[in-house]
């Protein structure tokens, strides 16, 4: 399946129409499928490719190496989770994956600081935070001009999100999927799920694998070219838009037998506001014909609500 592809350049440096037509494409495509592939979304290549190089030289490293960098009590949001600790909500098989996760760096005075534990320092590999937290501030700037269309799109003003994803809680999780050894018991490398936040830019996958679940109750592969990121609707922003916009299902499966043996990698950015956020449905997305579909909460409630159903927090 070739999912719809925007041009973010349209939107940061084209006129008016262009802008225009840029917010209408996006729009439609977050209604009809939740995903998008977006060209031109100013993260560099150098960025990436430093990325995947370190992401890799981490998960190789000896297994009591890698477990210096879990810190119990942080729920998985900083540093390394070890394999077989988070699953898919409603399910109790482990997925098929070790990962680590970089949050937000507060560099002003921002008394929000408190919230967020520091990053984990990967002492054994020197240009790895600095790495990540370039990266990430990537991802914050592309993100944010993604929520700015969206803002449009849904009669808003363009800076609705601004001060919410300002120091909100995204996280950057490099992911590994190691080969597979032996017949799994019942999980796939991630089984089926919604993203728990707002958008989720993805960049440069190692392997394929990535499927949705498409309105006609199949599952789809996702495919996209090297220079293009894959956006999709989380669970928040489809809550706030009381389902005007769709978090799509989608799952990572297995490669074929003869590919049991090849790793994956995925480095997704899981775009979060702040904590104090209301997610209450937006009054322009409630009518007659789209009664109100969820109750009242913030974002820091409902990310807690989840991390305890996919198995990361008691």
């Amino acid at each position: 399946m070739a999912i719809p592809v925007v041009d973010l350049a349209e939107f940061t440096s084209g006129n008016a129409q262009q802008k225009a037509a840029f917010v209408a494409a996006l729009g439609k495509a977050y209604e009809e499928v939740g995903f998008v592939a977006v060209k031109n979304h100013g993260i560099p290549d150098s960025t990436v490719e430093g990325l995947y190089s370190n992401a890799r030289a981490f998960f190789s490293l000896p297994p009591d190496m890698k477990r210096k960098y879990e810190i119990p009590g942080l729920a998985g949001q900083r540093g390394y989770t070890s394999f077989g600790k988070e699953h898919a909500k409603g399910s109790t098989a482990p997925d098929l994956k070790e990962f680590f996760q970089f949050g937000q760096t507060v560099e002003d005075k921002d008394p929000i600081k408190s919230e967020y534990p520091d990053n984990v320092q990967v002492g054994d590999l020197p240009e790895f935070n600095r790495l990540f937290e370039k990266a990430y501030r990537s991802f914050e700037t592309s993100g944010g001009h993604l929520l700015k269309a969206i803002a449009i799109y849904l009669g808003l003003s363009e800076n609705y999100f601004d001060p919410y994803i300002h120091n909100g809680n995204s996280i950057l999780r490099a992911i590994h999927y190691p080969p597979i050894r032996e017949e799994p018991k019942s999980a796939i490398r991630a089984e089926q799920h919604e993203d728990i936040n707002l958008i989720t830019l993805l960049v440069g996958a190692s392997a394929d694998g990535l499927e949705i679940l498409s309105k006609q109750n199949e599952w789809v592969p996702v495919t996209s070219l090297p220079e293009q990121i894959v956006v999709n609707v989380g669970d928040m922003l489809q809550r706030l838009t009381n389902n005007k916009l769709k978090s799509t299902t989608h799952r990572v499966v297995n490669p074929p037998r003869e590919h049991w043996g090849s790793p994956r990698f995925s480095i997704p950015f899981f775009l979060h506001p702040k904590s104090t956020m209301s997610l209450a449905c937006l009054p322009g997305c409630i009518d007659a014909k789209h009664p109100k579909a969820y109750p009242d909460a913030t974002a820091g409630e409902y990310l807690d609500e989840r991390l305890r159903e996919i198995g990361l927090k008691k």
